[in-house]
Formats: C-alpha cells, structure tokens, sequence
C-alpha cells in the first residue's frame, strides 16, 4: 500500500496534482525532441565574459587590472572674429598596459562637423511631411559646414615629423618604435578648426551668436584626443557618428587658454593666474562666495556683463587651467556672461558651485542654476562617493545639454520679459542635475560611452531621479506648490509607453549606441526605471544602495564593463539578479503579470467527487487513503451550503481529532482557524519576469500586501498558484496596485474586473498621451 500512499499524498496537492500531470506529459515530448536551457532563472555564464587577472568574478578590478594615462600641455587660442579656434599640443602618453604597442590612435572628433564627412551619409532622410522650419532648413536648405580639424604638424619630442593617418574621426600616429610596457612616448600636434554655430547647426559644443553681435562659446571635443587602450577589446577606436560618445584615458592638463580680454572663462581644472585675470573687485567677491554656503555670491554682475558685451575688445587675455587626473576638458568664454558661485560641504571639504549665464537666463538662472549644482553634489556624493574635484560649473547655452569633468552647459531660457512656465523651469533644474551628475557617471567611473551608452546615461538618469527627489526636499520653495519634483524619469509606470510599443522599433539595451532604436527611451529611461525598480521593489534601499556605492567606489578613475557593474551589484548584496539583467537588459521583453483565476473552497468532512473519481479509477477504497481532509469547490455539484457555517475544525472530524491527538491545549490557541480557502492563478502573458506584488482586500475593509518574489516563476513561466487561507471573505485581488513593476496591461490585474479597473486604464490612456 505504500505506493498507493505516495500517489494519493500527490493527489492532495489538489488543482496542482492535474497541472503537473500535464507537465509531466509536456516534458516527456520535449525530452523526446531534446531542448536547451530556456530558463530564465539561469546562471549568465553564456552572456559574460570568463573572469581573469583584469577583472574579477566578483566585479572588481583585478590583480592585473591597468588603464593607461594620457597627459596633455595645450595652448589654446580663440579667434572672436573669425570664429576659429587654433591650438598647440604635446601628449604624453604613458603605456600601462603588458602589450608592445606598434602605434597609437587619436580621436578627431571635429571631423564629423568636416565637409566630407560621411556622418550624414548614414542617416535615413525621408521627406518630412510636417517639418520644423529649423529641421527644414538644416536638412534641405544650408550648405555643409566647412568644419573639421585642419591637422598642421604631428611631431616627437625633438620636432621631427611622424608619419600619420587620417581615418575620418581618427588618426593613428606611427611611433619609430614600439612602444614598451611602462614607457612613454611624447609627441605634438598643431592645429586649428572653424567653430561651428551650436544653435543653428546643432552640435555639442559651438557658440551662440546674440542680436547684439557677442556670442557665447561652449567649447568642447575642441583637440585631438588620445584614444583608449584597455584589456577588453584594445584600440577603442571606433568611429565618431555623433550619436556614440567618448572613451578617453584619464591624465593630467595644463592648458592655456587666450581670449578677447573682456571675456569672463572658466573650466576643467584651477584656474592657477586669478590674480591677474580677476579685477579687485572680482577678488572679493570671490573669497566671500568661498564662504557662502546658502545663497550664491555674484562674482560678474549682469551690469558689468552688459558694459563688456558693449566694448569689444581687440587685446588679449590668457587664463590657464590645471586639472589633475581627468578625463577630458571643456572650456565657456563670453563677455556676455554673468558669474555666480557658493560653496558646498562635501564630506570633509569645501567644492565650489558655479553658474555662468547671460542676462538671457535670468531671472531664472540666478534663482536656481547653482542651488542645483549644490543639490547634486550632495545627492551624488551620498549614493557614491565624495566628490573628487574642487568644483562644478553649470553654464547656460541654448538648446544645449551636455557634460565634461567640472563643468556642463545646459538649457532653459526664460520668455525675452524674464517669465516662464514650470516646465521651463523644472526642464532646466533636471538638465542641470542630470549634467552636473555626468561628473560621477562617466567622468570619474569612466565607463565606455561609445559602445554602452546606458552605463552612464542610464545610470546617471537613475542617480537623476534621487538627486530631483532630494532637490524638492532641501529646497522646498523650488517645487511649491507640488507635493514632489515632477520627475520625468525613474518611477516604473513612466516606461509603461515605451515598453508597450512596436517591437519593430525597440532594442535591447545591451546594444551599442548608434543601433538603438529610440535612444531616449532606451539609453536613459528604461536602464534608470530597471535600477529603481531594483532599488524600491526587488533589492530595497538599503541592499542596493550599498551595492550601487560599492560599484561606483570600486571603479571611480577606472574603465568598467556592464559586467562589472552586473557582478558588483550581485556581489555586494547577496542577491542573484542574473533573471533582471537578462530580460531588462539583453531583450525587449515587457512586464504583464495578472490574475487568471481564484476559487474559493471549504473543508469537507465528506471524500469530494474529484476524489472519489480517483479512488474509482485506482480500485481502492476510501479506507486505503487513511485519514484525508477534503477540500471542496463552492459551486462544484458536490459543494453544499452546511459547508459555509462552521469553520475549519467543525467542518472536518478528521482534522479535530488530528489536533486534539498531537497538540496541546497551548498550541491549538496558537493555531488560526481559517474559514475561507482561496486557490489564486497567477498568470504572466509578458515575457519579464517581476516579482509578483499582490494586495489582498477583504470585505471587511481591511486589506494586506505581500510580495512573492520573482523566483516563485522560476518552474513555470506562463503562471502560478497560491492558496490563501484566511478567516476573513476576500473581496478583491489586485496584482501591483501601486505599478511598480511597468505592467503594460493592467487589464487583467485585478479580480473581480470592477470599476477600480476603469482608474488603471485612465491612467495609462493619460501616460500614453504624455
């Protein structure tokens, strides 16, 4: 009788006794045909790359790991009148790596803007029905920009010239050696280009020319850059096309910069001659910003900014700059600029926050732009680690966002008569944050931006999202009258759109920078909404953040990989996320978890008819079972309504007597006595896989929540079940009630379907619209 035993203690599994039956069968064909591991719970030893001395298991650096070092010496001049800007340069580049180097390669990422220029030539152009005059224009109406970097002498130490290649946006320079581990070779390069206008010919990096003839330069990707050499793939040598951004080596700069000397500058690094490009004046006001903790100081007033925008003048001034371990360097100059500063205390030090803004800007950018650089330092700081650099620069420039060591431009332009809307002004804080925290994500964890762009737009959208959240905190008056900063990225139901959309125009993440489908959405929005679902519904603060700051720590002025950061999360938390990073990541899967079914059964004292069914069919008796609580259907033809009135132990001898034989009278009172047994399906049409968040309400008003973790799909893909044993009448069952996960069908998250749904679909016809 043993065998029988077994079967029938299978057979009290209930509804599960008939699934696995089919399962069984199932599986006995796909053994027949042969299968591959399909699980999505699987290790991602096939994704990853085998650890090794460069890079360990665990995501850290390892005990080989090596990056080299790029230093530069540049003097730079800016020709006002003709917009050109020309620079001398010498490189020393120091080979870190195991490896003879044969030659090196240098980025010209000017070249993309020069007439000959194949960038163009890769983009679709089909006719734009309804264009903007602006697009018009750029598309079928101006000439090619004569840009590009006119190259006028390659040249070693010793001023003989070197031989060297041109490959649109690189150059590779021939050495008259190899180059060896641990030494280095210097070299210069001559050059000018012609500076393009950033408003009307696009570009990250250009000038904005006024009515009144002043422009304002944001400069730039503005000298040939040393290409990076690391032990994943060697050269980093891959075409700029202007979508893809950089890979550079961090190093050391001196750079000398000469301008019109009515023009206020600053940028990456100290400015090491204040004193003789600073007026008295200018002096003061300084050393009292240095001291400022709450209300920025004005170094150049707009008064004094008007009179030099009227002057014009033709002598010179030179301001030099000297950054240490950086990885590039950007540069603003203007007359037009006024200047403001404060200081913010991060962790044992001072860091100055700056703005350099025409009047155009204001009254805005004098109200918020260095309160934002403050904000975002102390957010940053706080889920990585200290700020390095003794300054952060947010400089105003029309149409623009974009991000270099210590100092970024930004958008957000106020109406002629200085009023603007909140989306105005809440689109300027946010480029802001999101620019100023570029200093983090990729300028010190120096991730590879030609290829991954979501290692450090994505990453730094996340960071974005918490640094908007704490800027509404510290500084309530920026908000008024919101409840919260009305952050455009981050909270999981904002991706919902995107992540319901043709599957023609999606990629995977995991794709490199110029393949990607709708590049906001896919390198910005969806990688921050995956880690802040990681953060707030799957790891929790706590876990992820100590993980995320043990990434950042692990790499700051280091070259990771997305494995890395995958491994480090995993590493620091003690959590297996291989099924996120597989299908949020490496797939255009999308979140649909509902609920398929929920019975609702009573204990029995009675053998219900699926049992007798089975006892039938075996030829055994109902005393070969041995003692059985039944559990019946209501509604089934076996379920009568005497099973409603009693609870769990008056409704079954069998289980009263089993109580009464093995507990004491203690231990009964312990017990709960559920009058009520649900049986819940769970179903999951989409292909992600999420934890499965369910808040049971009962008809007595009260309700529960409880998260089953995303492992409870690891056996079965397509659905689940659970049995719910309460002495409480459920009334409602909704799977994510607060859309933590992205679920881009709440159709079927709620049982009953009632009119609590008809609010699901409000909302998502509303994200949709938006």
């Amino acid at each position: 009788m043993k065998r029988i035993h077994i079967a029938l203690s299978m057979l009290f599994l209930g509804v599960t006794f008939t699934m696995s039956a089919q399962e069984q069968q199932t599986n006995n064909t796909t053994r027949q045909l042969g299968h591959t591991n399909q699980n999505k719970f699987k290790q991602m030893y096939e994704e990853f790359s085998t650890p090794n001395m460069y890079r360990t298991a665990s995501g850290a650096p390892g005990s080989a790991y090596y990056q080299q070092q790029a230093d530069y010496v540049m003097d730079i001049e800016l020709d006002d009148t003709n917009k050109k800007l020309s620079g001398k340069e010498t490189i020393t580049y120091s080979n870190n790596s195991p490896d003879n180097l044969e030659f090196l390669w240098v980025q010209l990422d000017q070249n993309m803007r020069a007439k000959d220029s194949k960038t163009p030539l890769i983009q679709q152009n089909p006719i734009g029905i309804a264009d903007s005059p602006e697009r018009f224009v750029g598309t079928h109406m101006q000439e090619p920009f004569n840009g590009g970097f006119n190259i006028e002498a390659v040249k070693d130490a010793n001023g003989k010239p070197l031989p060297y290649t041109i490959n649109q946006t690189m150059m590779r320079v021939e050495m008259p050696k190899h180059l060896k581990p641990g030494e280095k070779f210097v070299f210069s390069i001559d050059w000018w280009y012609n500076i393009n206008d950033h408003v009307n010919g696009r570009g990250r990096s250009g000038y904005e020319e006024f009515e009144d003839g002043n422009r304002a330069y944001v400069i730039a990707q503005f000298y040939p850059r040393m290409a990076v050499y690391n032990d994943v793939e060697g050269w980093q040598n891959s075409q700029f096309w202007g979508r893809g951004e950089f890979a550079l080596p961090f190093g050391n700069f001196e750079v000398n910069i000469t301008v019109p000397a009515d023009h206020i500058l600053d940028g990456t690094g100290k400015l090491t001659n204040r004193n003789e490009v600073f007026s008295k004046e200018m002096m003061k006001r300084f050393e009292k910003a240095k001291k400022s903790y709450d209300t920025p100081v004005i170094v150049v007033t707009q008064d004094e900014a008007d009179k030099a925008s009227a002057g014009f003048s033709k002598d010179k001034k030179t301001w030099k700059l000297k950054a240490e371990n950086v990885r590039d360097f950007g540069f603003a100059t203007s007359r037009k600029f006024i200047w403001d500063m404060m200081a913010v205390k991060i962790g044992n030090k001072d860091v100055m926050a700056v703005s350099m803004y025409p009047k155009e800007g204001n009254p805005l950018w004098e109200d918020w732009s260095t309160k934002a650089v403050a904000s975002t330092l102390k957010s940053y700081s706080r889920m990585t680690f200290d700020y390095p650099y003794h300054k952060a620069i947010s400089v105003h420039a029309k149409n623009q966002g974009m991000e270099y060591p210590m100092i970024c431009w930004n958008y957000g332009r106020p109406n002629p008569d200085g009023t603007y809307s909140d989306r105005v002004k809440y689109g300027m804080m946010s480029v802001i944050i999101h620019e100023v925290g570029h200093n983090f994500f990729p300028m010190i964890v120096n991730s590879d931006e030609r290829q991954w762009t979501w290692m450090d737009e994505g990453l730094n959208t996340f960071a974005q999202y918490v640094a908007e959240q704490d800027f509404g905190e510290w500084y309530p008056a920026a908000i008024a009258p919101l409840e919260k900063y009305p952050s455009r990225r981050g909270p999981a139901d904002k991706i919902v759109p995107y992540m319901s959309g043709d599957q023609t125009f999606l990629s995977p993440i995991m794709t490199q920078s110029n393949n990607i489908h709708q590049f906001g959405p896919n390198a910005y929005s969806k990688p921050a909404t995956g880690l802040n679902i990681l953060r707030e519904t799957v790891m929790g603060r706590e876990l992820f953040d100590y993980a995320f700051r043990t990434y950042s720590q692990r790499w700051m002025f280091k070259h990771p990989t997305p494995e890395d950061f995958f491994r480090t999360m995993e590493d620091a938390s003690a959590v297996d996320l291989d099924w996120f990073w597989r299908g949020w990541f490496y797939t255009t899967d999308y979140t649909d978890i509902g609920v398929k079914s929920v019975k609702k059964f009573y204990v029995s004292n009675v053998m219900n008819d699926k049992v007798k069914a089975f006892v039938k069919e075996k030829g055994i008796t109902e005393s070969d079972l041995g003692p059985r609580v039944y559990m019946v259907e209501e509604g089934a033809e076996d379920f009568s309504e005497d099973m409603k009135k009693g609870n769990t132990t008056e409704n079954s001898e069998t289980l009263k007597s089993y109580l009464m034989d093995n507990f004491t009278p203690e231990q009964r009172k312990s017990m709960k006595t559920p009058k009520y047994f649900y049986e819940i399906t769970f179903e999951k049409p989409g292909g992600l896989v999420m934890p499965l968040i369910v808040k049971y309400t009962y008809k007595d008003g009260t309700s529960e929540m409880i998260t089953y973790p995303a492992q409870i799909w690891r056996k079965n893909d397509d659905e689940v079940q659970r049995t719910l044993a309460t002495d409480k009448e459920l009334a409602q069952v909704m799977v994510d009630p607060n859309m933590e996960t992205a679920d881009i069908d709440v159709s079927n998250n709620a049982w009953p379907q009632d009119k609590q749904m008809n609010k699901f679909d409000e909302f998502k016809n509303k994200m949709k619209s938006e």
